[in-house]
């Protein structure tokens, strides 16, 4: 590329690198014939040696690597022009030496074509270069010069006023014909006069001969060096550009980016290939069309694409914008374009010039992890991260009006036995059917979230009214209550809600949640399915509770928690055989608490396994008390039975009271078969080479499968009170459970335990279905060690004391009904109830002795009397019993009149 050549854009410079791309690498034989103006490309300079030259034209400035041109030619016809024109202007002709010498000098100028072409086989700092410079240029100047002299001496009419202009004009010709080659025009310029300074032959035009040559000499010296400086950066900076063209173009080729111009009035004059048949279309279509069709500018939202067209307008730089492209995939496809300003050389708007970058990856890995940031993975709901920076949002909003807001967290009952017992998937799939309820109960009034587990968020904007919050919160109860399918089985889980306000309930995200939490835990404490408000007193119960964790402690550091002890009696002979070891605690300010209240408490922080080694040992102790045929029975929490060492804290304890093991009983829960089943297995086998007994706790309310009884070697099965307690009602099928289970226990070989008997009636029943042993308020309430001593030195005889019959229970639910009140209808919900009567909950301040016509099924009207009243809930006594299934459970059905047995024919077996 000529030097100071302007560039013709992106355009030209991809068609030049493309170009250099094509033609390769030249070697310098062949460079010459690419000189339009016979000038041929420089060898390899020794400054880049090793390093292959780009093909390009010659620089014609370059007086050190070109002492000929092939223009030189014309220096013979000038030189003959020349000639004319002193004849002319004589009249004269010159001799046959003059004119052999001017013929000759003018012959040697024609193979100037010639001399170029030996000159670039030369080394380009060679000696072999200067006799062609004496040959092609020296030589016949000198010779034209002492013609055009002894021509001039000859005949006096020509003189030397027209010889010195003639010498003149041929220099300005060779001048003119060798262009900037300083070397080569001081050679023509010494040659023309030296040749005229031979014929004269004075001592003076010798003497300013070798002046000007010396002069000349030393300017073509300097001027060499300068020009071999500028050539070499010439070159330098050539081959940069040329290599960063074609690195721009390698660049466009592999994908990684592209390029793009526009003119100044934002049509398209350059863009790379791919691009253009990305946009289905060539570059040649695309040119003149707007640059700005190449996006979707139409796209609402995209704050990408208006800042373009904003920097278009105002013809300002932009870098890294995103836009979407214009491609009409199916998938979205998005660049990152910058671009700039182009101005001339009088800060006149020529357009823009850029690049792009292909986002669309980027964008798609950002989306998903923004998805895994803010999103939960399993539910696709929002994460407890979303949902704070929600809230915070909410809250820190610069209007107070506008911070009002409500917070529910959910929880959900009976979870984990799913997921224990049908494993972690059916968990899981069981967690997305229940953010898809959750999520269309809500809808549009708030935002659903997951916290982790089988914890739910819900956040609802703006002022909420408590009641219809209270109907939101029942709802949910109620949708997330209904049965569920997962793998072919049906489940059924509940929830609880707890819900705290703003700004009611607090002012901050913390406050919000924390009071939240402490609604929930409310309304997990009062039952399944239910949901509560946050009150202080909950914080208060919070603090409680913390207060009693401390306390716990302390017992267990000063030895102020106490076992009591509960017979165990066996039926037959109404002889008590032992004493179940039950934990007490009486506090130094509140008395005895239940078990109830701090077993859980104790669980929860991890005491239960320092307090189960307490009891054992203690338990131990006072068996050595015992007379010798009565036996202690010590419960062993899961967390025990988990612990690797436990094997050896029976075998101290044992050992430090000086026991039989087969006097210890050891009773476990069901809950211990969901862990590995090879510890479980091990464990088992351990205990039972102490030789102590093995005891199998409220079976048949936990874990559902009856596979453990094959391998655990249980020496008792203890039968649970829900079993026994409304057993004795008509239509209750408790006793067939409880004859099932002691049929079991004797076809396994294992003694059972009725526990929680608190009637003689139950007494009777449990007796006369075959239960071996008998434990509860009929025959004793748990005692002390020292009224146990006592009662064991008045022999071990046990006397049944208690009432015949016990109250009918109550079955809790949550169920919608109608009550009618003359022409008024209202709407309530059943809590709990029974054959007598039911609490309902959702009418207020409501008089005692006001009737209703309580609407328990479409068909079936109860007529019932309000006894109580407290806020919105009251207490219902039926005018009539209903009727019960055989579990004992209320039917919502109408009473049947029975039929006489003669109404019914027996039924007959048939062969």
């Amino acid at each position: 590329m000529v030097a100071g050549m302007k560039k013709p854009g992106l355009r030209g410079e991809r068609q030049a690198a493309h170009s250099g791309a094509e033609r390769g690498l030249l070697p310098a034989a062949q460079e010459a014939k690419n000189d339009s103006h016979g000038n041929a490309a420089p060898a390899a300079s020794s400054p880049f040696a090793g390093f292959a030259r780009w093909s390009g034209r010659p620089d014609a400035g370059d007086c050190l690597h070109y002492f000929t041109c092939r223009r030189w030619v014309l220096m013979g016809p000038a030189l003959l022009v020349s000639a004319l024109l002193m004849g002319l202007i004589s009249g004269t002709l010159p001799d046959m030496v003059a004119g052999l010498c001017m013929a000759l000098g003018m012959a040697l100028c024609l193979p100037a074509s010639i001399y170029a072409r030996m000159e670039r086989r030369v080394v380009h700092n060679g000696w072999q270069r200067y006799p062609l410079l004496f040959v092609a240029i020296l030589l016949p100047m000198m010779l034209f010069g002492f013609g055009a002299a002894r021509w001039t001496n000859l005949h006096p009419h020509l003189g030397w006023e027209v010889t010195v202009n003639i010498f003149v004009i041929v220099v300005l010709m060779a001048t003119a014909l060798l262009e900037n080659r300083l070397t080569s025009i001081i050679a023509a310029t010494i040659g023309l006069w030296g040749g005229g300074s031979l014929h004269a032959g004075s001592m003076a035009s010798f003497t300013l001969l070798t002046v000007g040559t010396v002069i000349g000499l030393l300017m073509a010296i300097r001027q060499a060096r300068t020009a071999s400086s500028q050539s070499n950066r010439h070159a330098e900076r050539e081959r940069e550009q040329r290599r960063a063209e074609q690195l721009l173009h390698e660049y466009e080729q592999t994908g990684q980016g592209w390029f793009w111009e526009t003119d100044r009035q934002g049509k398209i004059t350059y863009v790379t290939r791919s691009i253009a048949a990305l946009l289905g279309s060539t570059v040649s279509e695309m040119e003149g069309k707007p640059f700005t069709g190449m996006f979707m500018l139409e796209a609402a939202g995209q704050e990408g694409e208006r800042t373009l067209v904003f920097h278009l307008n105002t013809r300002s730089s932009f870098q890294d914008l995103g836009v979407r492209a214009a491609t009409g995939e199916k998938d979205e496809r998005w660049w990152s374009i910058s671009g700039r300003p182009v101005l001339d050389q009088f800060n006149n708007f020529m357009g823009f010039r850029g690049s792009g970058t292909d986002l669309t990856e980027k964008r798609r890995s950002q989306a998903h992890v923004t998805q895994l940031a803010r999103f939960d993975s399993l539910t696709k709901l929002a994460n407890r991260f979303q949902m704070s920076e929600w809230l915070e949002k909410i809250l820190t909003s610069p209007r107070i009006e506008t911070r009002a807001c409500a917070v529910f967290l959910l929880d959900l009952d009976r979870f984990k036995a799913v997921n224990d017992t049908m494993g972690h998937p059916a968990g899981d799939a069981l967690l997305k059917q229940v953010a898809e309820r959750l999520s269309n109960t809500v809808g549009d009034r708030g935002r659903v979230g997951r916290l982790g587990g089988d914890e739910f968020q819900v956040i609802l904007h703006g002022a909420q009214n408590r009641e219809g919050l209270a109907h939101l919160a029942r709802r949910i109860i109620e949708n997330l209550s209904q049965p569920y399918t997962i793998e072919g089985a049906r489940v059924t889980i509940g929830a609880s809600v707890g819900i705290a306000l703003c700004p009611d309930d607090g002012m901050t995200s913390d406050a919000l949640i924390r009071n939240a939490d402490l609604a929930l835990y409310a309304a997990k404490g009062g039952g399944r399915g239910r949901h509560h408000f946050y009150d202080e007193d909950l914080h208060s119960d919070a603090k409680e509770r913390q207060q009693l964790e401390q306390d716990l402690r302390d017992a267990i550091a000063s030895g102020s928690l106490e076992l009591h002890y509960q017979p165990q009696v066996r039926t037959t002979s109404e002889k008590i055989t032992g004493f179940e070891a039950l934990l007490r605690w009486n506090h130094p300010v509140h008395g005895y608490i239940s078990p109830a209240k701090f077993v859980p408490v104790a669980e929860e922080t991890g005491l239960v396994a320092q307090i189960g080694e307490w009891a054992l040992r203690t338990a131990c102790a006072d068996l050595a008390k015992w007379p010798e045929e009565v036996r202690v029975a010590v419960n062993v929490s899961p967390l025990q039975f988990a612990n690797p060492a436990l094997p050896a804290i029976v075998t101290s304890a044992i050992a430090a009271a000086g026991v039989s093991p087969g006097r210890l009983e050891l009773e476990i829960t069901e809950s211990v078969f969901l862990g590995d089943d090879r510890t479980t297995e091990a464990m088992f086998s351990a205990l039972k080479n102490l030789g102590v007994r093995l005891a199998l706790d409220d079976f048949g309310t936990g874990y559902s499968s009856l596979g453990y009884l094959k391998k655990a070697p249980f020496d008792k099965i203890k039968i649970d009170q829900s079993f026994v307690r409304g057993a004795t009602i008509q239509g209750s099928r408790n006793g067939a459970i409880i004859s099932s289970i002691v049929n079991l226990a004797e076809a396994l070989g294992m003694e059972t335990t009725a526990e929680g008997v608190e009637t003689l009636d139950e007494l009777d029943l449990v007796r006369m279905l075959g239960c071996s042993h008998v434990q509860g308020y009929i025959y004793e309430r748990p005692l002390n060690a020292q009224s146990v001593l006592a009662q064991l030195a008045d022999g071990l005889i046990a006397v049944a004391k208690g009432p015949r019959s016990a109250r009918a229970t109550r079955q809790t639910m949550l169920r919608k009904v109608a009550l009618e009140h003359g022409p008024h209808s209202y709407e309530g919900t059943i809590r709990n109830i029974s054959q007598h009567g039911a609490m309902i909950e959702g009418l207020w301040n409501v008089p005692v002795g006001t009737t209703f016509g309580v609407h328990l099924a479409d068909d079936y009207v109860v007529m019932a009397t309000s006894r109580w009243c407290k806020e919105d809930r009251m207490g219902l006594e039926f005018g009539q019993p209903l009727e019960l299934d055989g579990n004992g459970a209320v039917l919502f059905t109408p009473v049947r009149p029975r039929r006489e047995k003669s109404e019914t024919a027996p039924l007959r077996r048939t062969a």
